[in-house]
């Protein structure tokens, strides 16, 4: 079947889909990789992976683009689900023939309320959809495809759970697909050189933490890892590929899980001249990061999240404040930079753990860092924990632009002043002369650079102006 794998336009300027574990629009428009669409997209012959929001594809456009192929795979969020349920409806009354088949967390964990939701969606694949989608696509009969999700005779039926994909090697490269379908200049981390390239390595993350939204309702807590000769030689392909490209970043979901796989990995890629980044946990010691920047690497995104001992033993986190101490010192030691992720409003929240962990923060004094507000996803542990406790309200996950706002509150904790402790801290954070010094040098010597910080200011002074609005008791505008 000719098929659409797509990420839709579900807001504008919206990374919240196929590519991202946090779905929401960032403070600063980012776009992440739709690297779980490019698989499908390898597999299936007659296919076109669409990215929408980096390309700046609109609805309207999306749906006209659709309307010319016979099947249709679209990533979905929770915060963007009705909105892909529009688009989903519109190119159904421009193609009444075609068949759309949802796919993402959202669906995974509520596959039934899902195709409730819209006659225009013909299926769903719960958790890992690659080859899922591939079946169907060349025929298979949707009855006989594990972890599909569909309608009969009036009823929702569920196939049997289709087994985590342990060969990853057997998969397409993923950078193969970006050089037919995407335009790489089009997508931008802040923390990140341009243009950069991500894909996997392993699929699942062992770690418990009750708020993560992939291993709990996607990806699963099965590590399970390419070889290390098969990543090196997709590394080799992107940088033939694309010899622009600044900068490789394995997007996993944590890539130094096991130090011997990560010291074995590290060997094969040091025989590359290459830069890379990753996703990376406080437990790596010395001899891991030590692999890790011999063999190119330059940062590390860290989810240190809070200061307080009992919020890490609430959200399971398996990790303490004095790993996160020697994490860092030892990534001084290196050179290693990194970018480190706060968030606010998991479960123990207080002002005074909120002023803590601002003031760990600054100790720590991460290269940048990002504060989101906690979300308690559908299917997550922390989703349970705030219903059971009376703590979820009835508001949306984000505003009309898909911008994040809570919908949590604790005992002597507000919503409103739980996005009121997100600016504070980023204004904190950012506004202490050393780091303003630190930012400007930087820009004063790389013209690209100086040229994104502008941007990334004015996106940033936008936002936080629409937020006091909303902390000072007004609906944001």
């Amino acid at each position: 079947m000719k098929t659409l794998l797509l990420n839709p336009p579900s807001f504008e300027k919206f990374d919240g889909g196929a590519g991202s574990r946090w779905p929401a629009r960032r403070e600063i428009t980012s776009y992440w990789y739709p690297v779980w669409l490019s698989y499908p997209a390898g597999l299936i012959r007659e296919s076109r992976l669409l990215d929408a929001p980096p390309h700046g594809v609109s609805f309207h456009e999306t749906a006209q683009i659709a309307k010319d192929y016979e099947f249709m795979v679209l990533f979905t969020s929770t915060a963007g689900f009705q909105s892909d349920v529009r688009l989903a409806e519109a190119v159904k009354d421009l193609n009444p023939h075609i068949k759309t088949a949802f796919v993402g967390p959202p669906v995974s964990v509520q596959p039934e309320e899902s195709l409730k939701a819209s006659h225009a969606i013909d299926f769903v694949v719960r958790r890992e959809f690659e080859l899922a989608v591939t079946e169907f696509a060349q025929g298979k009969k949707l009855e006989t495809i594990a972890g599909a999700s569909y309608r009969r005779n009036g009823s929702v039926v569920h196939n049997p759970a289709r087994a985590p994909l342990t060969d990853l090697d057997s998969l397409p490269f993923a950078v193969e697909i970006y050089k037919r379908d995407l335009d790489i200049t089009r997508y931008n981390i802040p923390f990140l050189k341009h243009p950069f390239v991500s894909f996997y390595t392993s699929r699942g993350c062992p770690a418990l933490c009750t708020y993560c939204l992939w291993p709990q309702t996607f990806s699963g807590h099965k590590w399970r890892t390419r070889s290390s000769q098969n990543v090196a030689a997709e590394v080799r392909r992107a940088l033939e590929l694309f010899p622009q490209v600044k900068e490789l970043f394995f997007d996993d979901d944590t890539f130094a899980w096991g130090k011997a796989r990560t010291i074995e990995l590290c060997a094969e890629l040091k025989k590359i001249p290459f830069t890379w980044s990753c996703n990376c946990r406080v437990h790596a010691d010395y001899e891991m990061l030590r692999a890790m920047k011999e063999a190119g690497c330059r940062l590390l995104i860290v989810g240190f999240e809070s200061s307080d001992p009992v919020i890490l033993k609430n959200i399971k986190k398996g990790a303490t404040v004095e790993q996160a101490r020697l994490f860092m010192k030892n990534c001084r030691e290196l050179g290693l930079t990194v970018h480190g992720d706060f968030i606010i409003g998991l479960p123990g929240e207080t002002r005074e753990t909120i002023r803590n962990t601002i003031r760990f923060a600054e100790e720590l004094d991460c290269e940048t860092i990002q504060v989101s507000i906690a979300h308690p996803f559908p299917g997550t542990e922390f989703d349970e924990y705030v219903r059971k406790n009376g703590y979820l309200t009835d508001d949306g996950l984000s505003d009309e632009l898909g911008h994040q706002l809570p919908n949590i509150h604790y005992p002597g904790l507000s919503r409103q002043e739980i996005v009121e402790a997100v600016e504070y801290f980023y204004g904190r954070y950012y506004f202490r002369p050393r780091i303003v010094f630190r930012i400007l040098r930087r820009a004063l010597f790389d013209g690209e650079e100086r040229s994104r910080l502008y941007k990334e200011a004015r996106e940033y002074l936008t936002l936080r102006a629409r937020r006091k609005k909303f902390y000072a008791g007004n609906e944001c505008a």
